[in-house]
């Protein structure tokens, strides 16, 4: 099983940017000093819910400062991102880092990011599938041109190629954000893994990677190893007990998601719906590792037992506070990662 963060550069209530990802940086450190597996970076754009506007920026960041830890980007949003300009950074990344980059992409969501970066509501609803075909071209092969709906050029050469240096490696791991069917489909059907929300529970998680896997025997695709990519992510808070663990969520996180997604825009003025805060933050402390390191260990061997995903992305900055958090990085690694083994073996 390999466990990693998922850090978004939160902004709570009280904090500036700056303040925020000095967090980020912090905890992605710890996080390998803590033998964690790897750190998955999110990017947003104009709100405070995360503060990070380029994750594979700070990813080249991270890979400077750290020496053995993986990282990755959870994600990437393909509608506001040139494919070719992603895959020559991640081709850049892979190369110079020994393989330790992971270029996690996805769809986001139709935020006013569309109109700002001149993409376009089309870029959203209809253009993943080509902007994704596109960076996987240029991620696997010596040229590459194209004649599709958004892009069209000459055929180039793909400098540096990504397959060259590391004879092991077929470039960069690509995972991709399923929030719907439709993602997943594309997703397997690409034969590419997928990375599941913190919103998701097991079941839902398993649903949809048995629907990933039928879809990709389907086109062919050696499924069982490609799920071996699949990334879960979630919350983990430890502490002496569940109660004063999920305490410590309910005080900070609450108020950071309500001005975080509060702040999302739509392009297009459309009407969406809101989860409530504390609700919100209730179910993630239900669903995932929240308490006692025995907890949050058994959590995480039922998730990997009912879903086969045994690559976890966890959110450990839901205190809001850089001290709190580097704590419980330190306290997943110590006390939570050599409970794992045990587990597996009760089941």
């Amino acid at each position: 099983m390999r466990v990693g963060t998922f850090v978004l550069a939160a902004q709570f209530p009280g904090q500036g940017p700056g303040e925020a990802l000095h967090r980020a940086v912090r905890s992605a450190e710890a996080a390998e000093e803590a033998g964690l597996d790897a750190v998955w970076l999110g990017e947003h754009h104009f709100v405070p819910y995360g503060t990070c506007p380029s994750a594979i920026t700070l990813a080249a960041l991270l890979l400077g400062r750290t020496r053995r830890i993986g990282v990755g980007t959870a994600v990437s949003v393909l509608p506001t991102t040139h494919p070719v300009a992603l895959g020559e950074q991640a081709a850049l990344l892979h190369l110079t880092t020994g393989g330790r980059f992971t270029l996690g992409v996805g769809r986001g969501g139709p935020w006013v990011d569309l109109e700002v970066f001149g993409a376009g509501l089309a870029a959203f609803e209809e253009g993943f599938p080509e902007a994704l075909d596109l960076l996987l071209r240029w991620l696997r092969e010596p040229r590459v041109g194209a004649d599709g709906p958004r892009y069209r050029f000459r055929e180039v050469a793909v400098v540096p190629r990504p397959t060259e240096a590391l004879s092991e490696s077929a470039g960069p791991p690509v995972v991709v954000a399923c929030t719907s069917e439709g993602s997943v489909r594309l997703a397997a059907r690409r034969g590419l893994p997928m990375l599941l929300g913190m919103h998701c529970g097991d079941e839902e998680k398993a649903r949809l990677t048995a629907l990933w896997r039928h879809e990709a025997l389907a086109a062919g695709h050696d499924a069982d190893t490609l799920a071996e990519g699949h990334v879960s992510a979630g919350v983990a808070q430890v502490a002496d007990t569940r109660r004063e663990a999920a305490e410590t969520l309910a005080k900070a996180m609450p108020g950071w998601l309500r001005q975080g997604l509060d702040a999302h825009v739509t392009v297009d003025g459309r009407q969406r719906a809101m989860r409530d805060p504390a609700a919100y933050t209730e179910l993630l402390c239900s669903l995932h590792p929240v308490g006692p390191p025995e907890l949050c260990a058994r959590r995480l061997a039922t998730t990997a037992e009912r879903t086969g995903i045994r690559r976890f992305a966890l959110l450990t900055e839901g205190s809001g506070d850089l001290a709190a958090t580097e704590a419980n990085v330190h306290r997943v690694g110590a006390q939570v990662l050599p409970l794992l083994d045990t587990e597996e073996r009760q089941r």
